[in-house]
């Protein structure tokens, strides 16, 4: 579905004014915050904490101007004293006067000197902190102004300038982005949350895209990172997804088949251990069905440098969790395509450190964030995963 029409012209100071002409949608809508450029949604996004930083920035140069001046009087302080010191040294002996004046002077010429230098640091940093401020002023304020936006993607993998981002070249979004790898092709090449639409479903949904890892696009759909957020959960939650995007987080299964059933995507799994160690496995196929069939699991075509513990024990299996009354869910402390149970339950509970024990716990069996081929264990829990989807024909742009 087209997002709305388009139009431009030069205006007489040479500028160039685009305008979007945006349609009444019945059934599906382009999300406000892709309807901007990459910077200021960037921006909105992150609209209160640039008010903070304005504040904060004023402080600081408030502060350093009071310093400024305190180091501007201490400098006339010492060139008074100087003075004094050398009218003090006329009225000595000739032979005396050349003696202290070396002595007496070289202390009062070192103090002269820091001060000097302190002002100089300071005059520098007060300017810096003044372009800060003006920057971040124009662009807080051009999204005041402009609290609609116009429908382009400001190319940029990089927070831009307030000047650069209002000479940025711009590349116009006919269609609403169905997941990171639409946005990736539309000049969106910076990770970060932002809004889809999947074509199967039609609502937006924010999710988190990697645009780094093996040449960007991804759909991020789940991430363990530091234990903080609780996966033990029901189906409910499991279906809508919880967390927070920028943490851990599960998107929702019910968004996950709507993202892995617009066309063939393929899986990545990152897997940390508490060594800091690194490995990944990539799946060429990846889906899941619908509520109904219990968003059963579909993937296959493994490589990596992981052993797979994943698609060949959990390929077509239905997802459970510990409400649905299947034990091996219940047992887990998960959400996941069990299945006898596992060989990975990267749902599991977080072990800081990853060695764990079922007698330590008094458990029924292992529950952790489990990949079983990493240390041909069930009882080492791993620090960091996520998963994450793209389409499988995606190619990367090549950087001019």
């Amino acid at each position: 579905m087209q997002c709305g029409e388009y139009s431009n012209e030069v205006l007489p100071d040479g500028k160039c004014r685009v305008t979007a002409t945006l349609p009444q949608l019945q059934h599906q809508r382009c999300p406000d915050m892709f309807r901007c450029t990459d910077e200021v949604s960037y921006w909105l996004h992150q609209n209160q904490e640039r008010k903070q930083q304005v504040q904060d920035l004023q402080e600081t140069i408030s502060q350093l101007q009071e310093e400024l001046r305190s180091h501007r009087h201490r400098i006339k302080i010492l060139e008074l004293q100087m003075y004094c010191f050398l009218l003090g040294v006329l009225g000595e002996d000739k032979d005396n006067g050349n003696v202290s004046l070396e002595q007496r002077f070289r202390p009062l010429e070192v103090q002269y000197a820091e001060a000097d230098s302190m002002l100089h640091i300071h005059s520098s940093v007060l300017f810096d902190l003044q372009t800060q401020v003006r920057n971040l002023t124009t662009t807080v304020e051009r999204v005041k102004r402009n609290p609609g936006c116009m429908i382009n993607i400001v190319r940029t993998s990089t927070p831009l300038s307030a000047q650069q981002a209002l000479h940025s070249d711009v590349q116009h979004v006919r269609n609403c982005p169905t997941d990171c790898a639409s946005l990736y092709y539309n000049g969106v090449q910076r990770s970060g949350v932002y809004t889809v639409v999947p074509s199967l479903g039609g609502h937006p949904v924010e999710v988190y895209c990697d645009m780094d890892t093996e040449g960007g696009g991804w759909t991020v759909f789940q991430r363990r990172q530091d234990g903080k957020v609780n996966f033990n959960r029901g189906w409910q939650d499991y279906k809508d997804g919880f967390g927070e995007l920028r943490s851990e987080y599960w998107l929702g299964n019910e968004h996950i088949h709507h993202l892995s059933a617009q066309g063939e995507y393929s899986l990545r799994i990152d897997l940390e251990d508490w060594t800091h160690h690194h490995k990944h496995a990539d799946y060429q196929s990846f889906s899941i069905e619908g509520e109904e069939n219990h968003y059963r699991l579909h993937v296959s075509g493994y490589s990596g440098t992981a052993e797979d513990s994943f698609s060949w024990y959990h390929d077509k299996q239905d997802f459970s969790t510990p409400d649905t009354g299947d034990i091996c869910a219940e047992i887990s402390h998960a959400g996941w395509w069990y299945h006898q149970c596992f060989y990975s339950n990267l749902n599991g509970v977080y072990y800081k450190g990853g060695r764990y024990s079922s007698k330590a716990k008094t458990l029924l069996g292992p529950d952790g964030v489990v990949w079983y081929s990493w240390k041909d264990s069930d009882y080492y829990s791993l620090r960091k995963t996520s998963m994450m989807i793209r389409p499988r024909a995606f190619r990367p742009r090549l950087s001019p």
